[in-house]
């Protein structure tokens, strides 16, 4: 009986472990089957980002670079920050770097032991040694950002490459922040390709490419970068004609916000400037980007379009105040065709960069420089005035 008894525990011991088995089984090749996918789907990925990069789509070619050089390896104390733009219709790549403060050379050339008074004292490093190894650090920096850019482009999708070195540090007579170019230099792939590093004299070998190079980096002495306005951070679209579309006194809030942004971009030039409309989900919250070189006016203006009909809170002020930080822009301009309240004039004026206008002031601009008689959108409520 307890033969029995041990037969039927083991049959049902039995049952449950293949039932296991085969419930492992099943899980494995799910698993496995995913693990399939998710490879098929990376590859089809990476197939299509390769595909991107060799048709040169700024976008794809941004990526793969920006990919070469976060997996630089620098020093301890070395900055790892840049910022990349790919211009297609030139195929010049434009790379904005952080070069290493000023604090990366030792103060100490070494350390001397006395023995009698038994202890370790410095052996200081000469300014003028430190000033030179300073200036031969950075040029190597540059020299390699380049040379890391042009040999990971083995589809020489990249004609030339633009590069402008910056470094973020305090400036020893105001104690603010700052970040001036110390290195600025343009150089085509043929250029570049004669050159052997290993045998190059880092400082020379800029001065061979032209490049322009701070006379005092260790003193922060800023240079003009090669490249003034950087447009292509910004992903540009073709623009569109909406004024010739605009009827007898138009109602702007009725137009769809392309045609507004269009409508936008149509009055900064009007004005006297050069402009374009960026695409739309790539824009970092900017409809359009304006550049004059007016003496009064000399820098790259952000601009974005509001087509409301209701007041436009504080806090697209704020927004449009971390995009003019972020581009490094000059000046940022939030239009809409309804109104602001108290608090975003106020944060306007104090930041400083930033103007707003309303749709009574648009009205009377699209009037003055477009020759057209809109109707911007509801007229606002009454401010009640400040106490």
């Amino acid at each position: 009986m307890r033969f029995g008894e041990a037969q039927e525990r083991h049959r049902r011991a039995e049952e449950k472990r293949l039932a296991t088995l085969e419930r492992k089984r099943a899980e494995h090749r799910q698993a496995e089957a995913q693990a399939l996918d998710e490879v098929a789907i990376f590859n089809r990925k990476l197939d299509e980002e390769r595909e991107a990069y060799r048709a040169g789509e700024p976008a794809a070619v941004e990526a793969h670079l920006g990919a070469v050089l976060d997996a630089s390896e620098y020093p301890l104390g070395f900055p790892h920050e840049h910022r990349i733009a790919f211009r297609p219709a030139t195929g010049d790549v434009l790379v904005e770097i952080h070069l290493p403060p000023e604090a990366i050379v030792p103060a100490a050339r070494g350390y001397r032991y006395v023995k009698n008074r038994d202890e370790t004292t410095v052996l200081p490093r000469p300014e003028k040694e430190r000033k030179e190894i300073y200036a031969s650090v950075l040029a190597q920096v540059a020299l390699r950002t380049v040379h890391e850019v042009l040999t990971s482009d083995p589809d020489r999708i990249v004609n030339g490459v633009i590069l402008n070195g910056h470094v973020r540090t305090i400036d020893r007579a105001t104690g603010q922040e700052v970040s001036p170019c110390l290195v600025t230099l343009s150089a085509s792939r043929e250029q570049f390709g004669k050159l052997r590093l290993s045998q190059v004299d880092p400082a020379q070998c800029l001065r061979g490419l032209n490049a322009l190079v701070s006379p005092n980096p260790y003193d922060l002495e800023p240079i003009r970068p090669i490249v003034e306005f950087d447009l292509s951070k910004y992903r540009l679209m073709d623009s569109m004609d909406v004024v010739a579309g605009l009827d007898s006194r138009p109602v702007l809030v009725k137009l769809t916000p392309t045609e507004f942004e269009h409508l936008i971009r149509q009055l900064f030039e009007a004005i006297g400037m050069e402009a374009w409309n960026t695409q739309a989900s790539k824009d970092e919250g900017v409809d359009a980007v304006a550049v004059s070189k007016d003496p009064v006016f000399n820098g790259e203006c952000i601009i974005q379009a509001k087509r409301y009909s209701k007041l436009v809170g504080v806090e697209s002020v704020q927004a449009l105040a971390g995009v003019v930080e972020h581009k490094r822009a000059a000046k940022g301009v939030l239009i809409t065709t309804s109104w602001f309240g108290r608090a975003s004039h106020d944060f306007a004026r104090q930041h400083g960069r930033l103007q707003l206008i309303e749709g009574p002031e648009l009205k009377y601009l699209i009037k003055e420089h477009l020759g057209k008689d809109v109707i911007p959108g509801p007229v606002p409520p009454k401010r009640r005035p400040s106490r």
